[in-house]
């Protein structure tokens, strides 16, 4: 399992009846809930329904403290019809008696930051939810609505053009941790060393079969075609040709030890409308070395090594 498990993204959690109960117990547990944010108001007060139970998270409450300058009204005004995770600050009753609960989203962001600051290493995997996509990468949240970045090369092996092409807002992906800045709470996530090394790509395909790709660039030399986002194969130039087309090629030989796939394409096809499902090969706990050539291979190995923080 992820080691994420008590600080989910916003979104993720399994919905609850948040009755008046469960609210006094998150009162005295310090418990971390989530609901939809129903509106904001003029003064920037998200406003909950909690079953029924009308719940107020007010401007100050409603991000973390390290968020600044315009970014924060953003932020804040975004949450409005999605999840926002929350503590329960106190409950009280209306004007007519009627019970209330006042929230904060900033002290649930606090409480989950404080876990990453104690807990979070590179090399670990987290659930996440993609936030924002960026032509230079994705913005993630990793829990409780605190974000980080996934740049575009570290998505995949396979290069792309826009984050687009591999990710959707709103998705939910597993990335692992790359580095983390605590003195600035600044994490980069990496994906592509969950999406397999060469070999596992590699060994779902075979010399003689057809099977389809994407173009991702286009050389003199040739053409540099995808055949799973962590592999890749070369086949000759053509003039009709651009990247992001969909084609299907003849596999015409694997060599393992150069890390070379050898194609040839066979038809231009339609674009997909969707991005094909990612196929995780890692979906938890900790990397300290990731290598992705293959035994055997006749350079230096390809790999990536998360280095723990110095204690």
């Amino acid at each position: 399992m992820p080691e994420n498990k008590l600080f989910l993204p916003e979104g993720l959690r399994p919905p609850i009846r948040l009755t008046l109960d469960r609210l006094r117990e998150a009162l005295e547990s310090g418990a971390v809930l989530e609901a939809p944010v129903q509106r904001c108001d003029t003064s920037h007060t998200l406003h909950i329904d909690l079953s029924g139970i009308p719940g107020r998270i007010f401007r100050p409450e409603a991000i973390a403290p390290w968020i600044n300058g315009a970014g924060r009204d953003i932020a804040v005004l975004s949450r409005v019809g999605k999840p926002a995770c929350f503590k329960v600050e106190s409950l009280q009753a209306d004007e007519k008696g009627a019970p209330e609960a006042l929230l904060s989203r900033r002290a649930a962001q606090e409480t989950a930051m404080d876990w990453f600051l104690e807990n979070l290493e590179p090399g670990m995997v987290l659930t996440c939810r993609v936030t924002r996509l960026e032509p230079y990468g994705a913005f993630l949240d990793i829990g409780c609505g605190i974000i980080a970045i996934l740049p575009i090369e570290l998505i995949s092996v396979s290069r792309i053009s826009h984050p687009g092409v591999r990710l959707r807002e709103g998705q939910k992906i597993l990335a692992a941790v790359r580095s983390f800045d605590r003195e600035n709470r600044r994490i980069t996530m990496t994906m592509r060393e969950l999406l397999g090394t060469w070999m596992e790509n590699a060994s779902r395909f075979a010399p003689g079969e057809t099977v389809r790709g994407i173009i991702r660039s286009v050389k003199e030399y040739g053409s540099f075609i995808e055949l799973a986002p962590n592999l890749s194969g070369l086949a000759d130039s053509r003039e009709d040709l651009s990247p992001g087309d969909g084609v299907s090629v003849f596999i015409k030989s694997i060599r393992a030890e150069r890390m070379k796939i050898k194609l040839q394409v066979i038809e231009k096809l339609p674009p997909l409308d969707t991005p094909e499902p990612l196929r995780y090969q890692i979906t938890d706990g900790r990397l300290e070395r990731w290598t992705y050539s293959p035994p055997g291979y006749e350079k230096e190995p390809v790999e990536t090594v998360f280095t723990a923080p110095s204690p």
